[in-house]
């Protein structure tokens, strides 16, 4: 079902679909360079200041939670057919309504769930991994990985008493919520949310039929959470942010919830910190990642520690820039596709879809890869 090594023969058919996605992604104007991690910024007063009230501070941040306006590109032949074909990004961000459509339709239609398994994020390559060829390791696996990694580096795991209540924002289908119930938090309750009804219908299915009794789903905004505030012991999110239209919101309701000596900890695609401002071609290239899966807008890693400092109730507050090891999951997933394309064959009505967004994965692959793009792992204790 999943790739693994020893594969020998690709069909004809999947590797046109992959010179078309690695050509049709090429008209882009961020082409692909060796990974390379932007210098960041100093902080700016905003964090180092003692006289700033946290509402300023917020005020302050603001001005940087924004958008960058779309702007006019230059493409070549290949380029001026794709934009005819995908004029722009088509699943623009207009409500929370449109990312629980996305993620119900992505859900019944089987594909996602089909290739990436219960876990709807990146995977994560060690450096000798991907010496010796990401495309050896299993697919599945990295994601598994991932978790441990993220869970290693949160320090969960070093709190005095053991937790008891835990939250994972943002869920998918719960493939981390059980995975973190089974395996970490046997005597705890694990409890995933989301805004999409039908990963709340599969999350539960999959853990009765797994038996993992200790997770429990939930129809939830990640920005209006009814919990009381102090609910959970560690509050936990793995790629839930870049949906968010609110970075500000996101961070102070997940704070809110969290007990005093609690860890919070997520990970989010992030784009570069400025300056350097961006360039035309980079906003244009922001907005396409933007509207092709109803992302509202990302922000800086920096800005979310900004953020995080201004709630005035997280302290160690911490982060990291793990693209280099997570980037071999774009072009991965869509090699996947390639050794095994019978279950998007069998859905015509699907195909379309299917080739956006493999265009989209590679084209994400050259915005991380060039370093317009970081992924933040950010980690603080209330």
């Amino acid at each position: 079902r999943h790739f693994m090594p020893g594969h020998r023969m690709v069909s004809t058919m999947p590797m046109a679909l992959v010179s078309l996605i690695l050509g049709v992604a090429s008209a882009s104007p961020i082409r692909s360079r060796t990974l390379s991690t932007p210098r960041l910024s100093k902080t700016q007063s905003l964090s180092r200041s003692p006289m700033l009230s946290p509402r300023r501070r917020l005020s302050s941040v603001q001005a940087t939670d924004l958008q960058p306006e779309r702007r006019s590109s230059r493409f070549g032949p290949i380029g001026r057919l794709y934009q005819r074909i995908f004029p722009k990004g088509s699943r623009k961000y207009q409500t929370g309504n449109t990312v629980a459509n996305e993620y119900d339709s992505w859900t019944t239609d089987g594909i996602l769930e089909y290739y990436w398994g219960e876990h709807i994020h990146l995977g994560y390559y060690s450096p000798e991994e991907q010496a010796k060829g990401y495309k050896k390791k299993n697919f599945i696996g990295a994601k598994f990985d991932f978790i441990d990694r993220m869970v290693e580096w949160s320090g969960m795991l070093d709190l005095p008493a053991g937790p008891k209540q835990i939250l994972d924002v943002g869920c998918g289908f719960g493939g981390t919520t059980r995975y973190l119930a089974k395996n970490y938090f046997q005597d705890s309750t694990v409890t995933g949310i989301t805004i999409s009804p039908e990963q709340v219908a599969r999350g539960r299915a999959l853990a009765k039929e797994q038996g993992v009794d200790n997770a429990k789903f939930e129809l939830k905004d990640a920005l209006a959470m009814d919990y009381p505030d102090n609910s959970f012991d560690i509050v936990w999110a793995c790629e839930s942010g870049e949906h968010m239209p609110s970075k500000i919101k996101y961070v102070e309701e997940m704070t809110r919830v969290l007990k005093p000596g609690g860890v919070l900890v997520f990970a989010t695609w992030c784009q570069r910190d400025q300056p350097p401002v961006f360039t035309e071609e980079e906003n244009n290239e922001l907005q396409f990642l933007y509207d092709e899966w109803a992302h509202p807008h990302f922000v800086s890693i920096e800005t979310y520690k900004k953020i995080m400092r201004a709630t005035g109730k997280l302290e160690k507050v911490d982060s990291d820039d793990w693209n280099r090891f997570t980037l071999p999951s774009w072009r991965h997933s869509i090699w996947v596709g390639v050794y095994d394309p019978w279950i998007v064959v069998r859905k015509p009505w699907t195909w379309r879809k299917c080739l956006r967004d493999g265009i989209c994965l590679e084209r994400m692959h050259r915005a991380f890869a060039k370093g317009l793009m970081q992924y933040g792992m950010l980690k603080a204790v209330k």
